[in-house]
């Protein structure tokens, strides 16, 4: 893949696994209200949207209220459970290492607290490994509203978005990069598949992070 100066990336499911997390918190929001039978991987398919939008998709509500409820009783279990059951995935340092040796602006993008983020970083020994984090707390509208990644590209230093990289796992992601007028590259560490992805604009769709570095010249 070709070099670029700034790489971005989405977080849960891209550079890590939160899946547990993520479901155990579900789980305990949705147990609480009677909201039975909701399978661990209807939840898994909703990583990647905001907490309002997926609380929706699993239970049909559509009332803003109840979805604010919903929301703020899973950012009370988050506090409790998401950073011990967020895990890198096996390459995801090694990745990151490698593009910032090389100089490269590192980033994230996503639908998830900046702090919760920062966290997990901080509490692995990996703070300072990416430059800037645009966070769910930082914007208006989440994903695929191009807002965040806007952001985070005026952040970086040098080069225009020709020098952009966004890498994600859905088509949540892929609608952001496009939006953005942003090269996407597909990483298929979540529940997306390759069709599922090949079906917007991409520089590449790979089975992990390894395939996003550039080839030596």
């Amino acid at each position: 893949m070709k070099r670029y100066t700034t790489y971005i990336f989405d977080f849960d499911y891209t550079l890590v696994d939160s899946s547990r997390g993520i479901v155990t918190c579900f789980r305990h929001v949705l147990g609480n209200h009677g909201h039975t039978g909701v399978t661990d991987t209807e939840i898994k398919r909703t990583i990647g949207k905001t907490l309002e939008e997926s609380f929706s998709i699993l239970t049909g509500i559509t009332e803003a209220g109840t979805l604010a409820d919903y929301k703020r009783e899973y950012v009370k279990a988050a506090d409790v459970h998401m950073t011990a059951n967020t895990f890198f995935f096996p390459e995801t340092i090694e990745v990151l290492e490698a593009l910032k040796s090389e100089g490269a602006v590192l980033g994230i993008v996503s639908t998830k607290f900046r702090y919760r983020i920062l966290d997990l970083f901080e509490k692995t020994g990996h703070d300072g490994l990416v430059d800037f984090i645009v966070g769910g707390e930082d914007v208006k509208a989440a994903k695929p509203d191009p807002e965040g990644l806007l952001l985070a590209i005026g952040r970086a230093s040098g080069g225009g978005k020709s020098e952009v990289l966004y890498v994600g796992d859905s088509v949540v992601d892929a609608a952001t990069a496009q939006a953005a007028g942003t090269d996407f590259s597909g990483v298929l560490h979540g529940m997306t598949t390759r069709e599922e992805l090949e079906a917007y604009p991409h520089v590449a769709i790979v089975d992990d992070l390894r395939g996003i570095l550039p080839i030596p010249v």
